[in-house]
């Protein structure tokens, strides 16, 4: 059974009795790991007295091969994120990135790079800033996840997408057409406001459409993430 020292960030947490906890850590080698550490809640204890959501650490796990759960034996409580914890708009922000990573990443397999877009988020995250700090995770969950959208061609014709008045989401083919015809399946509309060229909706930043560039991203997110049985 071997042990593992990694960075991770708290995904979820659950009190498992007393003094222990279940918990679903982020690893950046890693990936997902979810264990029970027990004694977590002692105030004696290789813990830093529990482990909370939405911090990081340096967890010690015997991750055990066809087990479920991990045994986490030890986490170093390094970042807290404050701004977290003093604006609700922000928790909000924080809680669902964090949310979008539990769907996003299965056990066990490493995504170095989104841990890194997420532990970006979580330090970039203050009043004023979380609809771009979210824009920016989305669309680093799509890419690092392999559901990045097709924004250049024209998922239905196969031509370049182009400049239109409106554009369509198609979950199915993964991109945007200007096709909106019932054959090409369920298709969610969007506005040249929203989507003003094929590459707009890789903004990150910033501005006076951000609220119509998170529909965009969200489309795919929703239908590939948050419409599993």
């Amino acid at each position: 059974m071997p042990t593992v020292i990694d960075q991770a960030i708290c995904i979820r947490q659950w009190d498992w009795s007393e003094t222990s906890q279940t918990v679903s850590l982020f690893a950046r080698d890693t990936g997902m790991v979810r264990g029970i550490a027990k004694g977590s809640r002692r105030e004696k204890g290789p813990f830093s007295g529990g482990l909370e959501v939405l911090t990081r650490g340096e967890m010690v796990a015997i991750v055990k091969p066809g087990s479920d759960l991990a045994n986490i034996t030890a986490w170093d409580l390094q970042e807290l994120f404050p701004p977290l914890r003093t604006s609700l708009g922000v928790f909000y922000a924080g809680m669902y990135v964090a949310d979008l990573t539990h769907h996003a990443v299965s056990d066990r397999d490493p995504h170095p790079a989104l841990f890194g877009a997420l532990l970006a988020s979580l330090r970039g995250l203050s009043p004023g800033t979380e609809r771009a700090a979210v824009l920016r995770y989305q669309w680093a969950t799509l890419v690092e996840t392999g559901y990045r959208p097709e924004v250049e061609r024209d998922v239905v014709s196969g031509s370049s997408l182009g400049l239109a008045r409106t554009y369509a989401f198609a979950p199915h083919q993964g991109g945007f057409t200007r096709d909106a015809g019932p054959a090409n399946g369920p298709l969610n509309s969007i506005s040249a406001g929203s989507l003003t060229t094929p590459t707009s909706v890789l903004c990150a930043c910033a501005g006076t459409d951000t609220n119509k560039k998170l529909k965009a991203s969200a489309m795919g997110l929703s239908f590939i993430f948050f419409s599993r049985p």
